[in-house]
């Protein structure tokens, strides 16, 4: 019985408890060494997450443009299988700003119902669905309707991915914007180049070329579960605290950002830049091939202005976060975008290579507009509604831009009518920009 923990007497007949003691000594000393255990817990599992939201928002961001980008290289077999019409076809290029518009306008009270993370996580299942499906339907109007669910879910994720930088990265902000900003023009660039590659692959069939990026929506998910879930966790912990807080700051916060002077300079420097982007994507290719250069080598310059994104998205954003003012980059970009411009008004065939190297610089106005808006809400709750606003208003006042650019063309024969009218739309973007990268909270 001497491993019982029972009184034994000794010779004197007094009763002692040895064994007791001995026990009892060891988880003494346990429970004083458990706090720091549960401390170096505690640090594990938040590195852990925020690797896990480094790569959910990358993987995330991967999405936000193949859906767009991937259709083009086989817009014409598409067409031909589905009885498409070049109408449209050519209204095709508008729907994505419209939707992100209409769309990412309900982000905020998705974000209040579900929390940031589990709408990101709606948003990347929808990508991958409607992606996974469009290829395989017989019929124009499904496929757009596919393609308005994928788009459905880019939309919240692009007004709420800038609200997860701002919740799991306070301290680094433009670094994480620039790491998704590079992400997203990766995607773009390489849904872009390898959508023929892979309907070669697989026999020439453009469905399975289109379809084939439904995997990397795929891969995006997992890991959004998974956040979706630490961030229910930390809702509830935070529970008590924000329960009668939040909800008032909440109301008070939107219409602070709808009477915010820098929310409206955000919201006119986030759309005239979208307008030089779709403005580049639609037509900087054909105001090349006009000018007398093969089809080749103008598909290559619109890439490098694609590519050039790829680093300077994540440089541009890094340096900025680190800025308390963003006003001198925005202007410094806006230039860019003048001088790029305004070289293939003139002379588009002289320096073909320079426009393109100077208006792919000004297409970083993107990264900075996100990083922007991060830097200028003063917690999570302002951050999503001024992404929402910025973004929703901006993809408005960008829909008009392309389809003028378009008409211009059509009416004068010409590209000088349409570039002199995007080099005057520089001007308002540059003004805009200046504002906006002031030194000043949203509301």
């Amino acid at each position: 019985m001497a491993g019982d923990d029972q009184v034994v007497p000794d010779d004197a007949g007094i009763r002692t408890e040895p064994v007791v003691r001995d026990v009892t000594a060891p988880k003494d000393d346990a429970a004083r060494r458990s706090p720091a255990k549960r401390r170096r817990g505690r640090v594990r599992s938040a590195a852990w997450t925020r690797r896990l939201a480094v790569a959910a928002l990358v993987l995330a961001a991967l999405n936000l443009r193949p859906v767009v980008t991937s259709l083009g290289p086989v817009l014409e077999e598409a067409r031909a299988a589905l009885g498409m019409s070049a109408t449209v076809a050519g209204l095709l290029t508008s729907v994505p700003a419209v939707c992100f518009a209409l769309v990412g306008s309900v982000a905020p009270r998705l974000a209040r119902r579900h929390g940031p993370d589990g709408v990101v996580l709606a948003g990347m299942a929808a990508v991958a669905l409607g992606l996974a499906l469009r290829p395989f339907v017989g019929s124009t109007p499904v496929f757009l309707a596919l393609s308005g669910l994928a788009l459905a879910g880019i939309a919240v994720a692009n007004v709420l991915l800038p609200v997860v930088v701002k919740q799991r990265f306070p301290d680094r902000v433009g670094t994480m914007t620039g790491l998704y900003s590079m992400a997203l023009n990766l995607g773009a660039s390489a849904a872009a180049a390898v959508t023929v590659p892979l309907a070669g692959a697989f026999g020439g069939d453009w469905r399975a070329g289109l379809g084939a990026w439904a995997v990397l929506a795929a891969v995006a998910v997992p890991p959004w579960v998974a956040l979706a879930r630490d961030g229910r966790r930390r809702a509830e912990q935070q529970a008590g605290q924000q329960a009668g807080g939040d909800a008032a700051t909440g109301a008070g916060t939107h219409v602070r950002v709808a009477r915010s002077p820098t929310a409206w300079a955000l919201a006119v420097f986030f759309g005239l830049q979208a307008t030089s982007a779709y403005v580049i994507m639609g037509w900087l290719p054909q105001v090349f091939r006009d000018a007398g250069l093969s089809a080749e080598t103008a598909g290559l310059l619109f890439a490098v202005t694609s590519v050039l994104g790829v680093p300077l998205s994540f440089v541009l954003a890094a340096v900025a976060g680190r800025l308390r003012n963003q006003s001198g980059m925005a202007v410094l970009l806006g230039v860019f975008g003048l001088a790029g411009y305004a070289g293939l008004w003139a002379a588009p065939a002289a320096a073909p290579w320079l426009w393109a190297v100077l208006l792919g610089v000004a297409n970083c106005s993107f990264p900075l507009a996100l990083t922007m808006i991060g830097m200028r809400g003063r917690d999570g709750a302002t951050v999503i509604r001024l992404s929402a606003f910025a973004q929703s208003v901006g993809y408005l006042l960008s829909v008009p831009g392309p389809i003028l650019v378009g008409a211009l063309y059509q009416h004068t024969g010409g590209w000088r009518g349409p570039l002199a009218f995007v080099v005057c739309l520089m001007v308002p973007q540059i003004a805009a920009g200046y504002f906006a990268g002031r030194d000043r909270q949203a509301a």
